[in-house]
């Protein structure tokens, strides 16, 4: 009866006894196990040597076995080759050959272990390695091969490269949180200074963990975590950005892809910068409803109203469905004659007829719109059902689901507006004095010009963007 085997975990190192002698394993290779002797390396399949009945480890070597994939894994490749360079070195100094040596090598007269101790071998390799230009010194490759003996690949892997410093420095990962908590409650909130942020994140501290447990760091350190945490979120910026920031999804969402005109058309309400005179004679400002065809940019009809109704919306879906030329009364307007606005000032009857036949008539296959009132109403769902639209309502306050009709309305302001009498600019601090005792529009003809700057300046933008005087 056989002798029990010796159990154990097979390293690079290994004495092992195979077919009545002792040899020591230099290498692995795949399923090919490398087994050195006094005669010479050889090679044999790993399942063939611990299928034989004589096997055993005499001679484990200290340390953990050599989990060489698992070692790598995830490092960059020149520190991988780094590390399998050192090995190549100082397997060679071990045993005398290196890992990829033939079967049958006899080790070079210097790192023959039967002729030289372990240390001369470690001389003969730094002087090796120094006169091929890597200036090592002897104590260097003792550490070396110390820590290859004990950690395998691991111990040869530059420890720089598996570390991983954190985001924020050394700064306590309870702070880190305490802050970005202060951060996420500002998003609602009024606009205030980073310093009200530090004290909201210790007042958390003292909430969670008990008062003055956890020290704030240094205030320049409090001011670099905080660039950190609030990167392009506008936390102490403008609050209506630092909201529809807020409201952006998150992946997986993604654009959506048209290929057709009608197949996604969006529609916005918002007021236009400028003052009118209304329909009792006194000045005030006035809503603009629009639409665009997200696949061609094209508006396709814009309305002008003192508040916008639910009306109004349906309004616009009738100008988009109908050709220029074909609305109601549209041939007797073109009629210089007819028109409320001046001769001068207006473009020629040709040139206004040819810019409103090449404007398209787009028919919506789906809408989508914010929650106002207007949109909302059974007045305009109705009528997207009679079209058979499809009504599409954008997620609450996030006009990010809706960006290029939010473009065309800022363009309204930009290429528009600020040309116009009576413009009021975008905000009170942007205003100029007494607007509204200057000449104006009334709603009509903003309506006329707006239409017609639509067709010839916004639709053909390639024609010369402002054809006509719009004051």
């Amino acid at each position: 009866m056989s002798a029990p085997r010796r159990r154990g975990t097979l390293r690079i190192g290994d004495r092992v006894r195979f077919e009545g002698a002792v040899q020591t394993e230099v290498g692995l290779q795949g399923t090919l196990v490398r087994l050195a002797d006094e005669r010479g390396v050889g090679m044999v399949e790993l399942a063939y040597l611990l299928g034989q009945a004589d096997f055993e480890i005499v001679g484990a070597r200290r340390g953990r076995p050599i989990p060489a994939d698992r070692v790598v894994d995830g490092l960059p490749t020149r520190v991988v080759e780094e590390a399998r360079w050192w090995e190549g070195h100082i397997l060679e100094v071990l045993f005398g050959l290196p890992p990829d040596a033939d079967p049958g090598a006899r080790p070079r007269s210097e790192y023959d272990p039967a002729c030289w101790s372990l240390t001369k071998r470690e001389e003969a390799k730094a002087a090796e390695l120094t006169r091929l230009g890597h200036a090592v010194k002897t104590s260097t490759l003792k550490h070396r091969r110390q820590r290859y003996e004990a950690r395998g690949l691991a111990g040869l892997v530059d420890g720089r490269a598996g570390k991983r410093m954190s985001r924020f420095g050394r700064v306590d990962e309870r702070v880190v949180q305490a802050m970005q908590a202060a951060i996420e409650e500002a998003t609602d909130a009024s606009s205030r200074t980073a310093g009200y942020i530090f004290w909201r994140t210790e007042q958390i501290l003292d909430d969670r963990h008990g008062r003055g447990v956890v020290t704030m760091p240094s205030r320049a350190t409090c001011y670099r975590l905080f660039d950190k945490l609030t990167a392009s979120r506008h936390t102490t910026g403008s609050a209506r950005t630092r909201r529809s920031l807020a409201n952006q999804p998150a992946g997986p969402f993604s654009t959506a892809q048209v290929s057709a005109p009608g197949e996604l058309m969006q529609i916005d309400s918002t007021a236009l910068d400028v003052m009118v005179l209304l329909d009792d004679g006194a000045p005030g400002r006035v809503e603009l409803t629009g639409m665009i065809d997200v696949a061609t940019r094209t508006v396709s009809a814009a309305v002008l109203r003192p508040t916008t109704k639910s009306v109004d919306a349906s309004v616009l879906l009738a100008r988009t469905v109908t050709p220029e030329p074909m609305r109601p009364g549209w041939p007797e307007a073109l009629r210089m004659s007819r028109s409320v606005l001046p001769h001068t000032r207006m473009l020629e009857l040709d040139a206004r007829l040819e810019h409103a036949a090449a404007k398209p008539v787009i028919i919506p296959e789906t809408i989508v719109c914010d929650h106002g009132n207007a949109f909302l109403s059974r007045n305009f769902r109705a009528s997207c059902a009679f079209l058979g639209i499809n009504f599409q309502p954008a997620h609450e306050g996030t006009p990010t689901d809706k960006p290029h009709i939010e473009r065309m309305m800022s363009s309204v302001g930009t290429l528009f507006a600020q040309f116009v009498a009576g413009y009021t600019g975008s905000s009170v601090e942007r205003r100029g004095r007494d607007v509204d005792a200057e000449p104006l529009w009334s709603l009509l003809e903003l309506q006329d010009l707006l239409d017609e700057w639509i067709v010839a300046a916004f639709t053909n933008r390639g024609s010369p963007w402002m054809a006509f005087d719009l004051r």
